[in-house]
């Protein structure tokens, strides 16, 4: 019988894959890339490019009138806006609304969050939902609510007049409108502080509270020794926040109720920048003053990141 066998393999070099051509090799080196430019040519139209114009026209007298030329003027604009009562004021108004909200942002966001850690179920969200509230309402109408609430006839006035007291119109008087300011912007940022630091506490390891209970620590020595140190990135992370926007937060409700007064007792640096460009029309003292403040903020935000990362305390 006759059998078919199989023929033998023919000894001889192993052949190896071919390499990739060099430009599957630049292709595959240049695509991360792209995926990048999008949001890299966005910054680049969207911020450098008119921080960039923003010194360019720092030098230059115009008042934004194509028809009118720019004037070199050199530091000249810097040494107005370093001279300029108004700009004092404004940087003193600054600080004033930095330390006023502190603790709309910090101080109460995290009472509210701790207490509603107690809260369960359902019950919990109506209850951020409900503190979150402010920050969805528009500046328009939460001006609108408060100038009724703060008049001289308002409700806020005919609760103090229970009391025997009268502050007349919270917006027309030096001693009372920048507290009124600060208030309503407060209101407002509390729900979204609160939401940071519920998200901060959510990223808490449970296990250490229960172990620590285990080995009976008291609730306020976990919260001393455990919770606190663990949510200091929160804290110095909406400190820096307050520290860099309070301006900002603080500007359309500015506008819409005081427009910087009485007597600029309410003008923060932001609306003041406003005013220099788009109601004065000076572009170029409104450009150094922009210049100016970034250079500080920016001074301001290198000091705080280097005590964020200075202080903070994290359980990895």
């Amino acid at each position: 019988m006759l059998v078919d066998a199989a023929p033998l393999p023919v000894a001889g070099p192993v052949p190896t894959p071919a390499a990739a051509p060099a430009a599957a090799r630049g292709w595959g080196w240049v695509r991360p890339y792209l995926y990048l430019l999008p949001a890299v040519a966005g910054l680049v139209v969207w911020v450098y490019r008119p921080l960039v114009q923003t010194v360019e026209w720092s030098f230059y007298d115009w008042n934004l009138l194509p028809t009118t030329p720019a004037t070199w003027v050199g530091w000249q604009n810097y040494a107005e806006v370093m001279a300029l009562p108004e700009m004092h004021q404004a940087v003193v108004n600054t600080g004033w609304y930095v330390l006023g909200l502190l603790p709309f942002a910090v101080a109460v966001p995290m009472a509210i969050a701790l207490l509603s850690r107690r809260v369960g179920g359902r019950a919990r969200t109506v209850y951020q939902a409900l503190v979150f509230l402010p920050m969805l309402v528009t500046p328009v109408a939460t001006a609108a609510v408060w100038r009724w609430m703060l008049t001289q006839d308002g409700l806020v006035n005919q609760v103090l007049g229970v009391v025997g007291a009268d502050a007349g119109n919270w917006f027309r008087n030096v001693d009372t409108a920048l507290v009124a300011i600060i208030l309503i912007t407060g209101w407002q940022i509390t729900g979204f502080a609160v939401l940071v630091f519920a998200a901060g506490l959510a990223g808490i390891d449970g296990e250490y509270v229960q172990a620590a209970a285990l080995d009976g620590a008291s609730r306020r020595r976990i919260l001393g020794t455990i919770t606190l140190p663990l949510l200091s990135p929160t804290v110095l992370f909406m400190t820096l926040m307050t520290v860099l926007l309070s301006a900002q937060w603080s500007f359309a409700l500015i506008d819409l109720l005081t427009q910087g007064g009485p007597s600029g007792t309410t003008m923060n640096v932001y609306y003041l920048l406003y005013k220099f460009g788009f109601t004065n029309f000076d572009v170029g003292f409104a450009s150094a003053a922009s210049v100016v403040f970034f250079a500080a903020f920016g001074v301001l935000a290198a000091g705080l990141l280097a005590l964020l990362r200075r202080f903070s305390f994290y359980d990895n």
